[in-house]
């Protein structure tokens, strides 16, 4: 009878160390890189394609603002002065110096190298260039002082409204025609290659969350505005 108590006893704490010992392995993986990776890998099998219509989101978000900017001027509405500046500067350093780079390094190259829809890639060039110099040219005339002046309306409105009509159809194009097509010259492994490099250079130019941190920016800049609310596009039935 003894042995059989202590063999019981032996056993429950044999039992009671071992579920102690998964306790503390669990909370460790969860606690380890590992563990961390598993939990923070929401872009885990996103393409370089996918990545770059996902950024094209921002744009997206930044060409509405323009729009209301636009509106509010023609309308001689209230608007904040710091609203289009920090737009505009968004827009140099996630789209010009971020997302435009990483085609240019990665995606078009692939394209002029197989002489696929090398005449989409070179206008597509083009525009880059000529976004570059508008993006400069609002980031000037959005400061306070000149954005303040009636004066430089005028040219504000004339900038914005060409940097929305040319960059409509450049990522729409891009996410129609473009983007697509590179699954047909490169194979699954080197799509996932190349969205690995991609990942690296958001470290490298934007920093850790360099896009959740893009997405919030804009966020901000549309609360200012009063456009953040999805509701209040929708239209009456």
């Amino acid at each position: 009878m003894p042995n059989e108590l202590t063999s019981s006893s032996n056993d429950r704490m044999a039992r009671r160390a071992l579920a102690i010992a998964l306790g503390t392995g669990a909370l460790a993986f969860a606690a380890s890189p590992q563990g961390k990776q598993s939990a923070d890998s929401e872009d885990e099998g996103v393409t370089a394609p996918e990545d770059l219509m996902k950024e094209h989101g921002v744009l997206d978000r930044c060409l509405l603002v323009y729009e209301e900017v636009l509106r509010r001027i023609q309308g001689k509405k209230e608007i904040p002065s710091q609203v289009l500046y920090q737009t505009a500067d968004l827009i140099k350093r996630f789209v010009e110096n971020y997302h435009e780079k990483n085609e240019e390094n990665y995606i078009f190259p692939v394209f002029l190298k197989s002489g696929k829809m090398t005449g989409l890639v070179e206008n597509l060039l083009v525009q880059h260039k000529v976004g570059r110099q508008v993006t400069a040219q609002i980031l000037q005339f959005a400061q306070p002082a000149l954005f303040k002046d009636p004066s430089h309306q005028p040219k504000i409105i004339d900038l914005c409204e060409k940097f929305v009509r040319m960059y409509r159809p450049h990522k729409a194009r891009e996410d129609t025609v473009l983007f697509p097509t590179l699954r047909s010259i490169l194979s699954p492994e080197e799509v996932q290659a190349l969205g690995d490099r991609m990942e690296e250079d958001e470290i490298k130019v934007l920093g850790n969350q360099g896009f959740e941190k893009s997405v919030a920016a804009v966020e901000t800049i549309e609360k200012q505005l009063g456009i953040y609310e999805l509701a209040q596009f929708t239209p009456p039935a």
